[in-house]
């Protein structure tokens, strides 16, 4: 007989490998909700910087929760979701954190209200039931998919709003009393029940709360005991289909490498650095180096090829990376142009020239295919380039269809079709096969992704259909099918361009 699964036994193991969980009680307790599992909720800077801030207020403590890893099984265990530090069902709480990073998200959201009994939209909820706080990445791009399914969103950066906005939450007599406080009070606060489509513009955190960095160490994470930090927040560059461009809460801000240096723990043995830019930061290379002589393995995110060169290169190396990992992001040239990436053959030849003399074992290059006005002509010049690059070093792709997002200057761009897409990803295959090794993310689900993306509270609504009819794509097609076509379309919002609560745009078909 096979053993029954125990989520408390899985917990209290995890528990166990972790380093600086926080255990505390308080009289406002919150629970922070991770809507995947726990290895990709715990390798959320995001995540953990919300978990260590909201216990930075006396008697004020969040105890963490995910989505289970089997959901189906923990189903069956008829053990309702419930919270790691205090073995407590998150429908016992006051309050539900929930930090979301993107669309798909949404359907983790929905399981975990199921698993814990809490009705799942809002307007079925009453005084029993917690308050639904929801904030993250996503709140940057298009939140109202998600807003059927919380009370209120917090948007933007979060580490000056999240007191505040808990500080009303509690003190409200009434949910409908926190609603209209937060309505009120604070600017970033978005109210789906009171402002409808109308949200507020994302919140900017003050330089003196930053960086982010680690509150737990664990090796059950897709980071594996790695210890997260930011040099750096935003970015400069203009990339046309990124909403973390430089119109966004000003650009990138730098952070001094002494405070970044100052925030590592002494037991940290691998170490992450985390940005939308974290290679253009001026002292990049300083801070890699430092991080590398305590010891350290040292690890990026978003290396860009034009900001390599050999000192840089030595210090990952001398740090146990082996594998350069970059961006193209087109196609071709006139793609790359086009989209304002604008990295031409020449820097990407140099950085596998750079791979190969620092003895990195491959370079992997991530792009989209499916981009406005690609053709097969794009195609067969990123076909030429691997058969020319992979004779310096060996080369894999990582590929993911393009998805317009909201608030950046391609959002309302079609997506290229699922077919289209796996066409073309055919012809990429055959035309590098025994030359460049290719992974690509599903062009269904990049589908679905974009209509969520693209949508609004409709859509949001259709998520519920299709989880509760197995969540496979099929069933998305159909939720997403059965939608009315003459249902209010959003209209389209450029950066700087933020639909405000007053004098808004009216509501328009597309």
């Amino acid at each position: 007989m096979a053993q029954r699964f125990d989520p408390y036994e899985l917990a209290a193991r995890r528990l166990s490998e972790e380093r600086g969980t926080l255990y505390e009680e308080g009289p406002e307790a919150i629970a922070l909700l991770y809507p995947s599992p726990y290895p990709t909720g715990m390798s959320s800077l995001g995540f953990q910087t919300i978990y260590r801030l909201v216990h930075s207020r006396p008697g004020r403590v969040a105890h963490r929760a995910f989505l289970p890893d089997d959901v189906e099984a923990h189903r069956q265990s008829r053990v309702p979701l419930f919270t790691y530090e205090a073995r407590r069902p998150i429908g016992d709480y006051p309050v539900i954190g929930i930090s979301v990073a993107y669309e798909l998200e949404i359907a983790g959201i929905i399981q975990s209200l199921e698993l814990a009994g809490i009705p799942i939209f809002a307007e079925e909820r009453n005084e029993r039931h917690p308050f639904v706080l929801a904030g993250g990445p996503l709140t940057f791009s298009n939140p109202l998919p998600l807003a059927p399914y919380v009370d209120a969103i917090l948007m933007g950066e979060a580490e000056d709003t999240l007191h505040p906005v808990l500080d009303r939450i509690f003190a409200a007599g009434s949910r409908r009393e926190a609603l209209e406080l937060l309505a009120r009070e604070i600017p970033s606060a978005f109210i789906p029940s009171i402002h409808g489509v109308h949200m507020p513009p994302v919140a900017k955190s003050d330089d003196a709360s930053l960086p982010a960095h680690s509150q737990i160490i664990t090796a059950d994470t897709e980071l594996r005991d790695m210890f997260l930090v930011e040099p750096e927040r935003g970015c400069h560059r203009g990339c046309m289909y990124c909403v973390m461009r430089r119109s966004t809460n000003d650009g990138m801000r730098k952070f001094e490498m002494e405070r970044v240096l100052s925030l590592i723990p002494e037991h940290a043995t691998r170490v992450g650095l985390v940005g939308a830019a974290t290679t253009d930061h001026p002292q990049i290379s300083d801070i890699v180096e430092a991080i590398v002589d305590r010891g350290c393995e040292v690890g990026l995110s978003s290396l860009r090829a034009d900001r390599l060169n050999d000192r840089f290169m030595a210090a990952l190396r001398r740090g146990g990376q082996t594998v350069l990992t970059t961006a193209s992001d087109g196609a071709s040239h006139r793609l790359r142009e086009m989209i304002q990436r604008k990295n031409d053959e020449s820097v990407l030849f140099r950085a596998a020239e750079l791979t190969r003399r620092h003895g990195f074992k491959r370079m992997k290059l991530y792009m989209m295919v499916g981009l406005p006005t690609e053709t097969d002509d794009d195609i067969d010049e990123l076909i030429d380039f691997c058969h020319r690059v992979s004779k310096i070093v060996p080369t894999s792709l990582g590929i993911a269809p393009f998805v317009a997002k909201r608030n950046t200057p391609l959002d309302g761009a079609d997506f290229a079709g699922i077919r289209e897409v796996e066409r073309r990803l055919e012809r990429l295959r055959k035309g590098v096969r025994g030359k460049v090794e290719i992974r690509s993310t599903s062009a269904r689900w990049a589908w679905v992704e974009y209509v969520l993306a693209q949508g609004g509270e409709p859509e949001g609504r259709a998520v519920y259909e299709a989880v509760k009819n197995g969540g496979s794509y099929r069933a998305y097609k159909d939720a997403f099918d059965a939608l009315p076509d003459d249902r209010p379309r959003r209209p389209i919002v450029r950066p700087g361009n933020r639909l405000g609560r007053a004098g808004a745009l009216p509501l328009v078909d597309r």
